[in-house]
């Protein structure tokens, strides 16, 4: 049967990453989650206590970076880990989330990122989400996608995933949060937010979780049957 790779771009908190997994899982494909990896990175610079304003700094950490993922079956679930480490729940956290639009805006972070998935995505038969994906990572993906949805239904479902993992943040906060990350996503210089004219908009804010797997589960068998 005929592979395709699928791009899901979109704001944070649209259900980008779930919706990803699920449809992956649905396919059999492999999911890579680009906003891991750049947590990922995140969390090394913040460990390490990497000045990321010194490239110097910078490029001598992305050497000593190495981010894989790795499939549990007991939860069927794909995790993240970082040089070996399991690192899936501390990239979540709040402390790592306001400073990963800052590490992911820098060039050498983003071509050493996006050398990694484009390597794991050209035998097609993946599905991956992110900021950059149909423009920059997979260009020549077959099918498109652009997430989107209204801060405070983002905001609640960001709310509801931290307080499944034992975390308190107000509304206020995660929108603060979400509409600085949206800012400096949409306006940085390396590989912008951006949807391509060729891209089909998913609006998630009134969408069950099941609708948009299904969504986009339409449009994917529509391209592989085509």
């Amino acid at each position: 049967m005929k592979k395709i790779n699928i791009a899901i771009d979109g704001f944070s908190g649209c259900g980008k990453s779930s919706t990803a997994k699920e449809v992956a899982k649905r396919l059999a494909y492999k999911f890579i989650d680009s906003g891991a990896m750049y947590r990922a990175v995140t969390l090394y610079m913040l460990q390490n206590k990497v000045d990321i304003k010194d490239e110097a700094q910078v490029m001598s950490a992305l050497e000593a970076i190495s981010i894989d993922f790795r499939h549990n079956p007991q939860t069927g679930k794909s995790e993240t880990f970082l040089n070996g480490a399991y690192v899936e729940e501390e990239i979540r956290k709040m402390y790592v989330s306001e400073f990963v639009s800052p590490v992911a805006a820098i060039k050498a972070v983003r071509v050493a990122m996006v050398a990694q998935q484009q390597e794991m995505g050209k035998y097609r038969g993946v599905v991956m989400d992110g900021r950059d994906i149909a423009s920059v990572v997979f260009p020549d993906a077959e099918l498109k996608i652009f997430m989107k949805a209204s801060d405070e239904a983002r905001a609640k479902r960001r709310q509801a995933e931290l307080e499944e993992k034992g975390e308190k943040a107000s509304l206020e906060e995660i929108v603060k949060n979400f509409r600085e990350r949206d800012l400096q996503d949409s306006n940085r210089k390396e590989s912008p937010l951006i949807q391509v004219p060729e891209a089909i908009v998913i609006d998630t804010s009134h969408l069950e979780f099941e609708d948009q797997v299904n969504k986009v589960l339409t449009l994917a068998n529509e391209q592989i049957e085509g």
